[in-house]
């Protein structure tokens, strides 16, 4: 049940002056990555603003993205939440949307015990067909995933994957070698080459948005066993990845996307505008690495 390979993009939603969803934008978004390599497309998630999106909108964006897409690269939809009851009856209206997998959130707010965090993800997976990756992001929602919880979850047929954002290199070696059975996506856009270098299958990807081709090869180049061009592009972008997370995701990936001309809109409060000395830091990185925009 392997979703991907390589580099998935962490897509923006883009809005419209009104603060609507910007549809003609997000279907030209979409083909600029299946022209740039992109090997998967994830929506409603963390930089998809998926946490201010209503259900409604939710939907209409993954539906529309299956749509436009059409089976050309698989299409993975975020589905968490805080609500055990709603992620299970949200997920299985995003699975008759068409998606290839989903990416669930661990449980915010709630702060779960272990047993209570096995049990919502159970009852998720167990409510779909289609492959659950688990979304560990510790410094966003106060939980992480334990090494034993990871083993518990691992058992259900179809929770597949983990993207690993906590940052923690040395937990994402004991998930390598204590959980073989889930495949694992970096969510830290700079730790790509060393996840990939312990059996890693690629990553989830805020950068890819404006530099996919850069992403895709990065990966690329690393699965054909040319490592020396992967860590060439880690270490060449790194300061580029760093600028992208000078404020919270996805304020300024929004900021660089609008600067290079993808008019992707503002972010939804209560994310705010990018700060101003932060986005100059930004812009001017994005010129010296002569970051182009649309091709």
């Amino acid at each position: 049940m392997e979703l991907f390979t390589g580099s998935g993009v962490a897509l923006v939603t883009p809005f419209d002056e009104n603060g609507d969803v910007n549809y003609s934008r997000l279907r030209e978004i979409l083909e600029f990555h299946v022209i740039n390599h992109t090997d998967a497309i994830i929506v409603t998630g963390t930089t998809g603003e998926g946490s201010t999106l209503s259900d409604e909108e939710k939907i209409s964006v993954i539906e529309f993205t299956v749509d436009i897409i059409n089976n050309r690269i698989p299409v993975i939809a975020g589905t968490g939440s805080n609500d055990t009851r709603h992620a299970v009856e949200f997920s299985k209206k995003v699975e008759k949307l068409g998606v290839d997998g989903l990416l669930v959130v661990t449980p915010y707010y709630n702060k779960g015990n272990e047993n209570g965090i096995y049990e919502h993800y159970k009852a998720i997976a167990e409510g779909v067909k289609i492959p659950v990756i688990l979304y560990n992001v510790p410094s966003r929602t106060g939980v992480n995933l334990s090494i034993p919880l990871l083993k518990r979850l691992a058992q259900i047929e179809n929770i597949t994957a983990l993207k690993e954002a906590s940052g923690n290199i040395s937990y994402v070696a004991e998930v390598a070698r204590e959980v073989p059975e889930l495949d694992i996506y970096s969510g830290n856009d700079d730790m790509v080459v060393p996840v990939l270098s312990l059996g890693g299958k690629g990553v989830i990807s805020v950068s890819a948005n404006i530099i996919p081709d850069i992403s895709h090869d990065m990966t690329a180049s690393f699965l054909k066993g040319d490592v020396k061009k992967a860590r060439e592009l880690q270490l060449k972008y790194n300061d580029l990845v760093n600028a992208l997370f000078l404020e919270t995701n996805p304020v300024p990936v929004k900021e660089a996307m609008n600067f290079l001309g993808y008019e992707v809109g503002n972010c939804r409060l209560p994310l705010g505008a990018m700060n101003e000395s932060n986005r100059v830091r930004l812009t001017d990185i994005l010129t010296a690495h002569e970051v182009t925009g649309w091709k």
